[in-house]
């Protein structure tokens, strides 16, 4: 599998510290993602996916209906989304349903419950995590590169 062309970056202030940068690179991206599938996957998805009709309610006052398909579609998306994005595979349909998922999250909070910004904050950077794996896919510490492909 061919690592994705990196884009040359400025030189170090301190060129010594990229021997400390280097290393780190691919480490922290994967810290990165398996946090963010695993937090997705813990926080949001298991008490959805153990009832998967509880959101019936709010995803019909967000406008989206009928209830009972788009409950069920969102514990699926957010319990087996995180896992996929957490082990790294399916990397970026499974993040970019997550972002889509953090996307409403951001209406709802700044436009629906009117809390602006600052109410959608969180949102906004979980789904910007997202679109990133959704954009760059997963690396080589992940079930998609011991499969030797990517979507």
């Amino acid at each position: 599998m061919k690592e994705p062309i990196h884009f040359s970056r400025p030189p170090l202030i301190i060129p010594g510290l990229g021997k400390i940068y280097a290393p780190l690179d691919t480490f922290a991206e994967t810290l990165l993602r398996v946090l963010a599938g695993l937090l997705l996957f813990t926080l949001h998805g298991y008490g959805k996916i153990s009832n998967p009709m509880g959101a019936v309610g709010m995803v019909e006052g967000l406008g989206f209906y009928p209830g009972v398909f788009w409950s069920p579609l969102l514990a699926a998306t957010e319990f087996f989304g995180g896992i996929l994005v957490a082990i790294g595979l399916f990397t970026r349909p499974a993040a970019f349903a997550s972002m889509i998922v953090l996307l409403v999250t951001v209406y709802f909070h700044w436009i629906f419950k009117a809390e602006g910004i600052a109410g959608a904050e969180k949102s906004i950077l979980w789904a910007a995590i997202f679109f990133f794996f959704a954009i760059r896919g997963s690396n080589r510490h992940s079930v998609d590169a011991l499969l030797g492909r990517q979507i």
